[in-house]
């Protein structure tokens, strides 16, 4: 049994492929005939956030071409991303999961092949990496025969690249087949969220949603009490030294040991007997953990058993009135995908709140919010948990010193988490988040706060500010106050801070550039209107009777101050 790992939402990583221990690697000798130094012994490589590619499916590309000449069965093997690498030693390059590809115009001629070619592949296997290609021709008529070997005792499959496909050929196809992995995985995690949710509406809601979180997980769900005993369950039981450890794991995350981090509700992971273990504590008084049981984790099951999280902390809430079961009522309807107009007279007047939040990167110690965590702490309810920002792209390293690298893009198609809040309850930072808060809006407006609470956020983003509230309204509430004023004061120095000059500008513009009527308003000649507009128009180098020029200057101009 591995020891039980406490985190909150970062996604458990999966087990290594099974196999038999490859043989330590021996140091590469150089070209001098002198040994280099053999690398430390590394904990195993952890899994890059990006989705694997099955060697099997890049086998079966027909343009391709690829076809496995040495080491174990491709069935077990997976494909995290591609690295090409002419370096005689590629270990210092590589993260672990790659796909390395080679001509081979590193490999020596004559009785220095083999011995070569058996520690290459050695260092290859002992960075992690995944499977090593062997593009023939122009270096190479064929795969080395001693490099066959290689792969063979060191259990690495071995592909032979054919002539006619390219290194960045490879790379496209791995990244194509990533793309459509990611892709099923979104649209299953998607439909899983619509069944919980249509779950949690039913009149059994618990038992309802505990059985369609087994289904959508192909395993076992429980709600534990606070002493860890399940108290409701659903799916198929696992053994009973894994039940037992679920129990376990559900009182760790319930009374973790030692000082937390912080007030959030903890997730932890453990796996016992092939058996994958997760539990999650639920918000609120209840004292309640949710815990499931897989045989297969999948990169998605977090993000599912999260939202199952969620609503269940909603539906075993402490008893609530009319009007809170209304409520309650309500946002389940929003997260099934109702207009907020329909769902309007559940809520009730308002005024209310909308938030759109953004986690954080986990900490150090791995921890990390969650959505539920955040609600407690804001004391308002969940109307959609959003996701992980988990989504990560891919990079192929290329070039003859094996350099090239990987890129990973964020929460690159995250959805934000929102809350609804009571407008008289104050919304303040909370660690760990990136909050946007709309201005109070009745159940009517909703939609409209929605958009103001997702605009504060992408303000918040970018100013890397951990909080930012909507105010006003219009193209001005777009512009933060500091960068609008710094643009007013920069566009309008030209003027020197005259304030004959700025008066007329600003009395001109607001009259629709009439002579007359700014004269009179001014109580000055129209001719020294048009001297002063004329004189504004040459220290600015701009035309006045450009409708995008009179419109900077217009809010340039009524900035306060």
């Amino acid at each position: 049994m591995e020891e039980p790992s406490i985190v909150s939402s970062a996604e458990p990583s999966p087990p290594p492929a099974a196999g038999a221990t490859p043989p330590s690697p021996p140091p590469l000798p150089s070209a001098a005939g002198a040994a280099s130094p053999a690398p430390p012994s590394p904990a195993a490589p952890a899994p890059p956030p990006t989705p694997a590619v099955p060697l099997t499916a890049l086998l079966a590309h027909e343009e391709l071409g690829l076809r496995r000449i040495a080491g174990p069965d491709a069935a077990g093997t997976a494909v995290h991303w591609v690295h090409t690498s002419e370096m005689s030693d590629p270990y210092p390059y590589l993260l672990g999961g790659e796909l390395l590809l080679t001509a081979g115009v590193h490999v020596p001629d004559g009785a220095q092949a083999g011995p070569h070619l058996d520690a290459y592949v050695s260092r290859i296997v002992a960075a992690g990496g995944a499977a090593l290609g062997f593009g023939v021709a122009p270096v190479h008529a064929a795969v080395p025969p001693a490099l066959v070997a290689a792969c063979d005792r060191y259990g690495l499959p071995l592909l032979e690249v054919p002539p006619r496909t390219t290194f960045s050929g490879v790379a496209r196809a791995v990244w194509q087949l990533m793309a459509e992995a990611r892709h099923t995985e979104l649209r299953r995690v998607a439909q899983a969220q619509q069944g919980l949710a249509a779950a949690a509406a039913r009149p059994d809601p618990v038992p309802a949603l505990l059985r369609q979180l087994a289904t959508r997980l192909g395993g076992y769900a429980a709600l534990h009490a606070a002493d860890g005993t399940p108290a409701q369950s659903a799916g198929t039981p696992p053994g009973e030294a894994a039940r037992a450890a679920l129990a376990r794991l559900a009182g760790v995350v319930l009374h973790p040991a030692g000082p937390r981090p912080a007030p959030a509700p903890a997730s932890g992971t453990d796996t016992v007997a092939g058996t994958h273990l997760a539990a999650y504590a639920l918000a609120g008084p209840q004292g309640l953990a949710l815990g499931v049981a897989t045989r297969r984790r999948e990169p998605g099951d977090h993000t599912v058993a999260q939202v199952a999280a969620v609503l269940l902390s909603l539906l075993t809430a402490p008893l609530q009135g009319a009007t809170e079961a209304a409520r309650s009522a309500a946002l389940v309807r929003l997260l099934l995908g109702a207009a907020p107009q329909a769902v309007a007279p559940l809520l009730g007047a308002g005024p209310w709140r909308v938030v759109h939040a953004r986690a954080q990167r986990a900490a150090p110690d791995r921890t990390a919010p969650t959505a539920a965590s955040l609600a407690a702490a804001l004391g308002s309810t969940l109307v959609d948990p959003g996701r992980d920002g988990d989504d990560g792209g891919s990079g192929s390293g290329s070039g003859e010193d094996g350099g090239g690298g990987e890129s990973e893009g964020e929460g690159a198609g995250a959805r934000d988490t929102t809350l609804l809040v009571p407008a008289d309850r104050e919304v303040t930072p909370q660690r760990g988040w990136t909050l946007g808060v709309s201005a109070p809006a009745g159940a009517d407006a909703l939609a409209a706060a929605d958009a103001q609470a997702a605009r504060a956020l992408r303000r918040a983003a970018a100013t890397r500010a951990p909080l930012v509230r909507h105010h006003g309204t219009g193209l001005a509430a777009l512009v933060a106050a500091a960068e609008a004023d710094a643009h007013a004061r920069a566009l309008l120095a030209p003027l020197g801070g005259s304030t004959p000059l700025t008066e007329t500008l600003r009395t001109w513009l607001s009259l629709h550039g009439s002579w007359d009527r700014t004269a009179a308003a001014l109580a000055v000649h129209r001719n020294t209107v048009r001297q002063r507009v004329a004189r504004c128009a040459a220290l600015l180098d701009a035309d006045l009777d450009d409708p995008d020029v009179r419109m900077e200057l217009w809010f340039a101009l009524t900035r306060p101050g």
